[in-house]
């Protein structure tokens, strides 16, 4: 298993981190033998790293998660992050996120975890949709006495070790945050259908959410980056569709995410692995990730993706074959 440095944590942390989500499901969905066995043949092949959600399942990931920790003495337990939503149009969003985060200390079996994510959507200051329970606006974020305010609080009182940001939302609002360097990690979005975060800027007519410059800019901030949504939801993985398919990008239903699959499986053919594994090979080419989060179903999942770290990042010919798709095709451009 590779190793990387995940920011200004320092910490090494796997190239795989192993995914509590509610999309690929399988510590959600299955009898708690089975997520004990799947943790335990992820921590064994060397994925140091789970991440998981107060909002997974309603705290069952955690839950779940926690039991197997409980198991584990300290020296033979994986880093583990959560996060955390707030409801911007409640009053004492602190207390919200001290709330939140004991519960799932408790869920977790734990007194800290080493990364706190803030998972609402950001929003621009300037922007015309509404707050909801998903989106807040950034200022909210970074003001004095704000969100990151009230974050460190919590790394204060010993709660968490390092402060994190889920980078979904408006672009430009999430490059701010980064830019102001109070989180010392950020969930970016990266798939073969959208990898803007890894350009200067997208091409005329690119039909999704456009995130150019968001990973130089984490480079710049020394900010440590788990790369998000690897498969699109499962669309880059299986043509299979599971029901769980939500969209967290503009133009990003299933219609159009299984163009743009398509599209890539018809240009890169099938020599290199399974789709998923062709998926997640792709993400270990860029050198801007600190690791990629992987979704999975069933513990046949895990055994693929660990099969296609070994084998390392796409050859170059598949990055040639992908940039026409990028920068004309119909199902990227309009």
């Amino acid at each position: 298993m590779q190793y990387r440095r995940f920011g200004r944590s320092d910490l090494q942390i796997s190239v795989l981190t192993f995914g509590g989500g509610w999309v690929g499901g399988l510590l959600i969905d299955s009898a708690q033998e089975v997520s004990n066995q799947a943790l335990q043949q992820a921590y064994d092949a060397g994925i140091n790293w789970v991440d998981t959600a107060s909002s997974y399942g309603s705290g069952l990931s955690e839950t779940v998660i926690g039991r197997w920790l409980a198991t584990r003495t300290p020296a033979q337990r994986p880093y583990v992050s959560t996060k955390f939503r707030v409801e911007p149009n409640e009053p004492d969003l602190a207390g919200q996120m001290r709330k939140s985060v004991e519960a799932s200390l408790e869920r977790l079996q734990l007194s800290k975890v080493n990364v706190l994510y803030l998972h609402n959507q950001i929003l621009a200051d300037d922007s015309q949709t509404p707050e909801g329970p998903r989106g807040i606006h950034v200022s909210r974020v970074i003001e004095r006495g704000g969100i990151a305010d009230a974050m460190e609080k919590l790394r204060e009182a010993g709660l968490v070790d390092h402060l994190g940001l889920t980078g979904l939302g408006e672009a430009p609002a999430v490059a701010r945050i980064v830019d102001s360097s109070r989180f010392d990690a950020v969930q970016v979005y990266y798939n073969m259908s959208n990898p803007s975060a890894g350009w200067d800027s997208a091409p005329p007519g690119w039909n999704t959410s456009d995130f150019s410059g968001l990973l130089a800019k984490c480079r710049q901030q020394d900010t440590g980056v788990m790369a998000i949504r690897i498969f699109a939801a499962g669309h880059l993985a299986t043509r299979v569709r599971h029901g769980r398919e939500l969209p967290v990008t503009e133009n990003a239903g299933n219609e159009a995410e299984e163009a743009r699959a398509e599209a890539v499986w018809a240009a890169l053919g099938e020599s290199h692995g399974t789709p998923a594994q062709t998926a997640l090979r792709f993400g270990l080419g860029c050198p801007d990730l600190s690791t990629i989060e992987v979704g999975m179903a069933k513990i046949e999942h895990l055994e693929q993706a660990v099969a296609a770290e070994a084998r390392g990042s796409l050859p170059e010919s598949c990055i040639e074959a992908l940039r026409p798709l990028w920068n004309g095709h119909p199902a990227f451009v309009s």
